[in-house]
């Protein structure tokens, strides 16, 4: 028997490559209002809506009934299924094993790829019966469904198929099955409550309505949720054997494996082309974090064709020069409101080109852009981002956050950073070098007096002799001192803005000594009275604690790179991330840890830079170094 406690904080993810998915924890018990066995993607990857909540099981053995479920009401867990679980795995979906009275039953959850559809199997031994409710939620993943008179109870039975639609502008749910029968079911359900959404000071209480009762023989079960009009065969052919081949015969067990797999959760489709989830369960697609995970999840994993559809989406999305920040989960206009974005996907491209050595297709289908992009940079677009006389990239307004230390509560931008933020000039130096590259390559002219500008001005405006390091922001007479993580990608980056290695090897003393920890980078020195040790509590306190001390686990990337870049050895960090795949979301690696110890893991449990950078920390490892 698991201890119920600990076990809810342990969470299963499938994915379906649309951006639907099915979450939970290890008990079946819903912590979330994000758990569910199917949240589908109706306008792929957004417009997601969770549509069936769970089912509940009831073993039938000998006329007595066994309560396989756990929910939990206010209170109270109940029921107590949780006492018969034997084992959870995920071999190669998630599975659950439940003994009752010699009775065992292998319940098997997985997704059809390519199809909003979740497939829920159970192997049966013994003489026993089971029965299923299903709890339908119909609503917008970010929401909770309340009881309403709205409702339409009623479904309409086919050969093998219950089809339902409780709301008129929703899809409909079509369950597939092998049920002996099936009844009305009881209703609605009160009062589930989600711990997660209680300790993010959100509405944690949902109530669910169950339509139907499916009553199955002896032997072995099955239901398929899906939004498909009718028994596509493709789906009632689709088994765990099917999803097996599809993930590999057998469980990976290095971290390089484990880590590849996780990276196929974040890569969906946007219309014909590709692009990534920044993170689930409530993230969409967002610029910044998909060029920054794009090496890890698809040139380092040589899925070269992936990486050229999701650079093509984004390509077609410039606008003034700029990538978009996020395309809407609503599906309204992208949003341009951010700085590095754009500069991040000149990294993308170069690292593409170099694991590729497909040149062709940047010369056809990015390099004009590239340059565009750097022309609305040198004259100026949105927000104030423009190229200052000394050749370094200046931006910033009012109430407006543009760098990835994003966080806004209300009006009050927490780390505005306006002016020139350190990482924004590495990754402007970054993108020059990069685009001079392509234009020797190319045999077109592409002036190298920009980059060099950047560079001879950048160390006399950001050496913070004080300290040892680099400070955070220079805004005209104004510098900022706080010790922050974005020094180091004025060493990490493959074109360095900060040359000098004696300092460098400084601002990595110190970013090891304050900013270090198992999990990632902090975000902000501890000794700052501005640090905030832990991420917890309402939006408020979340959000003011986000970049003020929270670690991020993609930092680890450009640390290590970093060190790599100055031939010092980054200790042994790989055992804390093989201890983190069994700790949060199984298989995954969370979007971030509080800055105190025990770092507890926090924010989205599964996070597509934190996989990324630590994949391709991996691969790119010196000669020698071992993967596990």
């Amino acid at each position: 028997m698991y201890d119920p406690e600990s076990a809810c904080k342990l969470e299963w993810l499938e994915t379906n490559g649309l951006g639907g998915f099915a979450s939970s924890t290890i008990l079946g018990l819903n912590t979330r209002r994000y758990h569910g066995l199917l949240t589908a993607a109706t306008n792929p990857p957004v417009g997601r809506v969770l549509l069936l909540s769970k089912l509940e099981e009831t073993l039938v053995i000998a006329g007595r009934r066994y309560d396989l479920a756990s929910n939990r009401y206010p209170g109270a867990i109940y029921p107590e299924g949780y006492r018969y679980l034997r084992e959870f795995r995920l071999d190669p979906c998630p599975t659950f094993v439940f003994e009752v009275e010699g009775v065992v039953v292998e319940k098997r959850v997985f997704m059809v790829q390519g199809q909003n559809a979740t497939v829920v199997e159970y192997d049966l031994s013994g003489d026993a019966a089971l029965e299923l409710r299903p709890l339908i939620a119909f609503r917008d993943f970010h929401c909770t469904t309340h009881r309403t008179d709205a409702i339409n109870p009623h479904f309409e039975t086919r050969e093998g198929v219950v089809v339902l639609h409780p709301y008129a502008g929703m899809p409909s749910l079509y369950l597939a099955h092998n049920a002996a029968s099936i009844d009305p079911g009881s209703g609605w359900y009160f009062n589930f409550e989600f711990d997660a959404e209680r300790e993010r000071g959100l509405d944690f209480q949902e109530d669910l309505f169950n339509p139907l009762v499916f009553r199955f023989a002896p032997g072995p079960a099955r239901v398929i949720a899906s939004t498909q009009s009718d028994r596509d065969a493709r789906i009632l052919a689709c088994s765990v054997e099917t999803h097996r081949d599809a993930r590999g015969a057998h469980t990976p067990h290095s971290l390089i494996d484990r880590l590849t797999l996780a990276a196929d959760a974040f890569l969906v489709q946007r219309g014909d082309l590709k692009t990534v989830i920044a993170g689930y369960p409530w993230f969409a697609d967002w610029g910044r974090d998909t060029m920054i995970a794009l090496p890890g999840l698809t040139l380092v994993t040589r899925r070269f064709e992936i990486a050229r559809r999701i650079l093509l989406a984004f390509a077609e999305s410039l606008d003034q020069g700029m990538l978009p920040n996020r395309f809407p989960d609503s599906g309204e206009v992208p949003e341009y409101n951010t700085v590095d974005a754009t500069l991040w996907f000149f990294e993308a491209a170069r690292a593409y080109a170099e694991y590729s050595g497909d040149y062709d297709f940047i010369r056809e289908s990015l390099y004009a852009k590239l340059k565009d992009i750097v022309a609305w940079h040198l004259r100026g677009t949105r927000y104030g981002i423009r190229v200052d006389t000394d050749g370094l990239l200046a931006c910033g307004a009012d109430g407006v956050q543009l760098t990835w230390m994003d966080a806004k509560v209300g009006d009050w931008v927490v780390t505005p950073r306006r002016g020139k933020p350190v990482e924004i000039q590495a990754l402007w130096y970054n993108a020059l070098r990069t685009l001079q590259d392509f234009a020797r390559r190319f045999g077109d002219d592409f002036p190298s007096g920009l980059a060099d500008r950047a560079r001879a001005r950048f160390t006399p405006q950001f050496w913070n002799p004080d300290a040892g390091c680099l400070y955070d922001v220079v805004d005209g007479d104004t510098r900022d001192a706080a010790i922050r993580p974005n020094q180091v990608f004025a060493i990490s980056l493959p074109h360095r803005i900060l040359d000098d290695d004696v300092r460098a090897a400084r601002v990595l003393d110190v970013v090891a000594r304050d900013l270090l920890t198992p999990l990632g980078l902090r975000t902000l020195s501890p000794r700052d009275p501005a640090y905030r040790g832990r991420y917890e509590g309402d939006v408020f306190a979340r959000d003011s604690a986000y970049h003020q001390g929270t670690v991020w686990p993609w930092l680890i990337g450009p640390y290590i790179a970093a060190c790599r870049k100055l031939n010092r050895d980054p200790g042994p960090w790989q055992q804390a991330f093989e201890a983190h795949l069994e700790t949060a979301c199984l298989g995954q690696i969370s979007e971030i840890a509080d800055g105190d110890f025990p770092h507890t893991p926090r924010g989205c449990p599964a996070q597509a830079w934190s996989v990324a950078e630590v994949l391709r920390a991996l691969y790119d490892r010196p000669p020698g170094l071992s993967s596990q």
